[in-house]
């Protein structure tokens, strides 16, 4: 069983800002003001949690947030994660990117003359680049952080019409 968690004791100043809290027109705010109001009361996180229809854990990250920064804990952080995982290693560069970029996929062994995210994926894993296969949207965004735009390859029309060069109208400038 896990050990009770409850706030620790609330100064004046606290308790004031977390009874304005549940005025906040930040659900975030007046979320947290909630739980630790009740925590303060000496409801367990159980409780709590039925009472808002929260997880525990919620109420559990809640009171721990306020009990180690106090009012500082009202705010919400940055939803973004505080690492974000590299998969490329280090030292490849823009340039070693662009110079496979630059041949077709067939002198590597693809079946393919166009590039795309998913045979970059496969190569950037053969040449060591990445330890191991990503999603095409890191493989973009990749590219992106490297500074290298990528463009979806365009499919041209073409004819199985062996006069369809002849019959196709010029461009005219106008």
């Amino acid at each position: 069983m896990r050990p009770r968690i409850f706030v620790r004791d609330l100064s004046e100043d606290e308790r004031t800002a977390l009874t304005a809290g549940l005025r906040s027109a930040d659900a975030f705010v007046l979320r947290r003001s909630q739980i630790l109001l009740a925590s303060a009361r000496g409801e367990t996180p159980p409780g709590i949690a039925k009472a808002l229809s929260c997880d525990e854990q919620t109420v559990r990250h809640a009171i721990h947030a306020f009990n180690q920064e106090g009012r500082e804990a009202l705010q919400a952080g940055s939803s973004r994660p505080h690492h974000l995982p590299t998969v490329l290693r280090e030292d490849v560069t823009t340039e070693m990117f662009k110079a496979v970029l630059h041949r077709p996929p067939r002198d590597f062994g693809f079946e393919t003359s166009l590039w795309t995210l998913d045979l970059l994926v496969k190569q950037c894993v053969r040449l060591g680049w990445m330890t191991r296969s990503v999603s095409i949207e890191t493989m973009r965004q990749t590219l992106l952080r490297l500074g290298i735009n990528w463009k979806r390859a365009k499919h041209w029309i073409t004819s199985p019409d062996p006069l369809y060069q002849e019959k196709k109208p010029l461009a005219t400038d106008s």
